[in-house]
């Protein structure tokens, strides 16, 4: 073992922060000495914000328990150190949805084990300070925060997860409506903020931007968090909830429910020769043509889905299925004309195996099944950003399906829209006017009134508009740059960043979501979890005991010229 430890700095103790370092303890332990210094000022580290422990159970995972399958840290079999076995016996059902304080509160008991129980040659710390800046040192790294030196380290992870964006045209115009008006503007999270703002919200109209899994986490607060209930497949009032809600969206749908047990899931499941002929496919769509790469995986689709729809009832039509595919990768979506309600009443019979499955659904049930292939074909490539941009706009139309919300959500909505709290007649992509008290949503012949307006829409991942002033020096000193100018950071497939003069700047690697363009399907607790994080740690590995210029063929091939 090396005596000298390798000092590593994590900016970010969220999950992926937590995926990563457990992946570098696995690898390098036995051979070295590390030391892992997480710096993030989120009080629960492991959790991060969008799993704090500390936020309602009103707010679900959008996966069920048993499809949670995280790899087991360090010195567990899986089984032993699964997310299943930490739940107490009774909650351990297999098609349930919990809560994401719940996943929380296991990610923190993981960071405290990795913490803890750090065998000889690991040290492994968490200092709650905000990183501002990384600057370069010879071979190694300074980071500055809170004014002073934080300290220097061979290598940096950056695992910050959403950084802080600049608001949207739309979001800009409406945050200076609401100051200068009074009109209420609130972000949907921290949900601790919305619940006890919603309080004072009973017999308001209240707009919602958003109609995906967000939304339903909203409409969980402003109805069971106001003291109503769900029974009998209706809604009973407590008197304390908003007059009306009115969500709304580019499409005015619905995100469609997953399979509402393990047995229906089973139904969907693709056969070994399918999903080796789908990563055959994929290995060549990646360094394809844009055209190309959708006609390759398009076509791989088609005999699956088929089998799929003959087995559970559908119409297994190819010709059908084709046509399909050839509207949802230019258009997604637009294959569908019925009103709202009647999408949602259908999705629900399908999810719970009373109607055949549509194509769009048997389709969409195999894309969340090769999440793990696409990653694995996509990721450790070079991809052309043509060619990243097409297959990422393809998976992001499909998470309509493919991260789907539980059955028992889509009920949820329903019942509130039958009984007249939800409105949707104007949720089909309204013109939205700034009038005196608050937004005036206007769709064809419809229009509805709210006077307070919750933005439930994730900020796309663009490092051009970052606001957050880490990745603002970086971008501004030409150490991070864009795979183009609606995408995240180019990085190669170990996660070491690429400057904006096509050199690979070593030892200062961007995990996650921000990477989106380099990667593809990062918005996944099993995406922290995965070969993302094994690259990294296979790279910091290879960079402790190589020499300078040491890089793997797949990092060469990524440097511009």
């Amino acid at each position: 073992m090396s005596d000298r430890a390798l000092q590593v700095a994590i900016i970010g103790a969220g999950p992926r922060g937590l995926g990563a370092a457990e992946r570098l303890v696995a690898r390098t332990v036995a051979v070295r000495a590390v030391a892992i210094t997480f710096l993030d000022p989120e009080p629960t580290p492991g959790a991060g914000p969008n799993f704090d422990p500390r936020q309602s159970p009103l707010c679900l995972l959008n996966v069920p328990l048993h499809a949670i399958d995280l790899p087991a840290p360090p010195g567990h079999t899986d089984e032993a150190g699964s997310f299943s076995h930490w739940l107490p016996a009774g909650r351990r059902d297999p098609d349930r949805f919990p809560p994401r304080a719940e996943l929380g509160a296991y990610l923190a008991a993981r960071f405290a084990a990795l913490s803890s129980g750090a065998p000889a040659g690991l040290r492994v710390t968490h200092r709650p300070l905000r990183v501002e800046r990384v600057e370069a040192d010879g071979d190694g790294w300074r980071l500055h925060g809170d004014g002073k030196l934080i300290g220097r380290f061979d290598e940096v992870l950056l695992a910050q997860g959403q950084p802080r964006t600049r608001p949207d045209p739309q979001l800009a115009r409406w945050i200076d409506h609401a100051s200068r008006t009074g009109a209420t503007l609130m972000p949907a999270y921290p949900d601790r903020d919305l619940l006890a703002a919603a309080a004072g919200w009973s017999g308001r109209a209240v707009a919602i931007r958003g109609l995906g899994l967000t939304t339903f986490d909203v409409l969980r607060l402003l109805t069971l968090g106001q003291g109503g209930r769900f029974e009998d497949g209706g809604y009973i009032a407590s008197g304390a909830e908003p007059a009306r809600i009115l969500p709304f969206s580019r499409d005015g749908l619905p995100p469609i429910p997953k399979p509402a047990t393990a047995r229906i899931d089973r139904a969907f499941e693709p056969q070994p020769a399918e999903t080796a002929a789908f990563e055959r496919a994929m290995t060549e769509a990646v360094t394809a043509e844009p055209e190309r790469a959708l006609d390759l995986v398009c076509a791989v689709l088609v005999a699956p889905a088929c089998r799929l729809l003959a087995e559970n009832g559908g119409t297994a039509d190819a010709d059908a299925l084709r046509d399909w595919l050839a509207v949802e990768r230019k258009s997604p979506g637009e294959q569908e004309d019925r009103e709202a309600d009647e999408v949602l009443r259908h999705a629900i019979a399908m999810a719970e195996a009373a109607s055949p499955p549509s194509p769009g659904y048997a389709i969409g049930q195999l894309w969340r099944k090769w999440q793990n292939p696409l990653r694995r074909a996509f990721n450790p490539a070079e991809v052309p950003p043509e060619t990243a941009a097409a297959l990422i706009g393809f998976d992001e139309g499909l998470k309509r399906f493919s991260y789907g919300p539980p059955v028992s959500g889509a009920r949820e909505l329903l019942a509130l829209i039958e009984t007249g709290l939800v409105d949707l007649r104007a949720a089909d992509d309204p013109d939205v006017l700034l009038v005196e008290d608050g937004w005036q949503l206007v769709e064809d012949e419809a229009q509805a009134r709210a006077t307070v307006m919750i933005d439930a829409v994730l900020p796309g991942p663009k490092l051009e508009t970052v606001i957050d002033p880490l990745l603002c020096n970086l971008r501004d000193e030409g150490r991070i740059c864009p795979v183009d100018s609606k995408s995240g950071a180019r990085t190669l497939s170990d996660g070491q960043v690429i400057g904006q003069d096509g050199t690979v700047q070593r030892g200062l690697s961007l995990l996650g979501r921000l990477a989106l363009g380099s990667v593809i399907a990062v918005d996944s607790i099993h995406d922290c979890f995965g070969e993302a994080s094994g690259r990294w740690a296979e790279g910091v590995l290879r960079r402790a005991d190589g020499p300078p210029d040491d890089l793997p063929p797949a990092a060469r091939a990524g440097i511009a010229e």
